[in-house]
C-alpha cells in the first residue's frame, strides 16, 4: 500500500497559479505511473493528467497548455503546476497511483475573484 498526501491548494484569482504536491510513502515509486484527478461539486471525478515512469505525460483537453505534471523521484513527490487558472478549475484535487489503487485525501482549489 502507498500513502499519498496532497498539499498546496487554496484560493486564487482567475489567471493566477498554484502548485500542488503529492508526497508518497514507500520507495521505487519512480517505476509507477501517477495521476492527478479532480472533482468539482456535483460532478464526477475526472482525470486531469498522468505521468508515466519514463516521465511522459498526458493531459485532459481542458487543462492542456495550462497545467504541467512533473515528479521528483528522489523525494517521492509528484507535482501539478497550474497556470492561467479559471473558475471552472475549482475542485478538490486528488493524486492517485493506479498500481496500488491508492488515493490521497485531496486538496481544495478555489478559483474566484
Amino acid at each position: 500500500q502507498v500513502q499519498l498526501v496532497e498539499s498546496g491548494g487554496g484560493l486564487v484569482q482567475p489567471g493566477g497559479s498554484l502548485r500542488l504536491s503529492c508526497a508518497a510513502s514507500g520507495s521505487m515509486l519512480s517505476i509507477y505511473a501517477m495521476a492527478w484527478y479532480r472533482q468539482a461539486p456535483g460532478k464526477q471525478r475526472e482525470l486531469v493528467g498522468v505521468i508515466r515512469s519514463g516521465g511522459s505525460t498526458n493531459y485532459a483537453d481542458s487543462v492542456k497548455g495550462r497545467f504541467t505534471i512533473f515528479r521528483d523521484n528522489l523525494k517521492n513527490t509528484m507535482y501539478l503546476q497550474m497556470n492561467s487558472l479559471k473558475p471552472e478549475d475549482t475542485a478538490v484535487y486528488y493524486c492517485y497511483v493506479p498500481n496500488f489503487d491508492s488515493w490521497g485525501q485531496g486538496t481544495q482549489v478555489t478559483v474566484s475573484s
